[in-house]
């Protein structure tokens, strides 16, 4: 993490009290929470006591990281295995979390996948279908299951976290950046279908330096980063205040909106 970065961080994660958000005892429920700006985004909700579910097809990294969180936050972390390229893994998901915790009262979309490939013509349709799947298809049906139940309870907040590359698709993300379109769509959609009882909001994020930042070639970044308005990549802690602001009742009259967390990408 940078001077800047961390310096942001540093003063989020002090001047924000729990009680300020309103998120004590709150189910928030965070798909691809074990890792990038999922884990980010579990560690934040978890440091202003709310009760935090992890889950990822890797039942492995979602426990360590549900131990790790745990230990830095004091609060106890659950981690659930949950595919979101399996149509009926998101029925089970939420069986498992209102057994053990109660109803999710915050869902995060986060989950995805971005698969590399050469030209155009050589993706397959196996990677196609599984990266609509990941992407799309997954947060299609565990929003409308959770929405149903968010409905039925009267309240509730779903942020979808999708990406820039929705609305500036380049060549080397086409699937990906169609999935992710499809999900501001979802979003827009969603808000009028399950409101005036439930928002939701997505998080369109820019470019983070998480985990796959590692293989990148430090040069050619530097200078795409120089034409961002911040002149870096984010630091996966710098989406948290985003989640925490559409989780709570600070964004009362906030749905149906496309946030941009993107450190001003031109």
């Amino acid at each position: 993490m940078d001077e800047t970065g961390s310096a942001y961080y540093d003063q989020h994660m002090q001047l924000s009290q729990p009680s300020e958000f309103g998120l004590e005892d709150k189910v928030v429920l965070i798909t691809g929470g074990s890792r990038g700006l999922g884990r980010a985004m579990a560690e934040g909700f978890a440091a202003r006591r709310a009760r935090v579910v992890i889950a990822s097809r890797d039942l492995d990294s979602c426990r360590q990281s549900a131990d790790e969180i745990g230990e830095s936050t004091g609060r106890r972390v659950l981690a659930l295995r949950y595919h979101a390229g399996e149509w009926e893994s998101g029925e089970e998901l939420l069986k498992q979390v209102t057994t053990s915790l109660g109803a999710v009262e915050v869902l995060i979309n986060n989950a995805g996948m971005s698969p590399l490939y050469g030209r155009p013509d050589e993706v397959s349709q196996e990677l196609f279908d599984k990266v609509i799947g990941v992407n799309l298809r997954g947060p299609y049906r565990l929003t409308a299951l959770a929405g149903e139940q968010m409905m039925n309870a009267g309240r509730g907040s779903i942020i979808n976290v999708t990406s820039m590359g929705a609305v500036r698709p380049r060549p080397h993300i086409l699937p990906y950046a169609a999935a992710k379109a499809g999900l501001n769509a979802l979003t827009v959609g969603f808000a009028h279908t399950f409101g005036p009882a439930v928002r939701v909001n997505a998080i369109m994020a820019g470019t983070f330096l998480t985990d796959v930042s590692k293989a990148w070639d430090p040069e050619v970044f530097a200078q795409r980063a120089a034409s961002f308005a911040l002149g870096r990549g984010g630091e996966p802690g710098e989406v948290v205040g985003a989640a925490l602001y559409l989780a709570s009742d600070l964004a009362s009259y906030t749905t149906g909106s496309i946030l941009q967390v993107d450190g001003g990408q031109p």
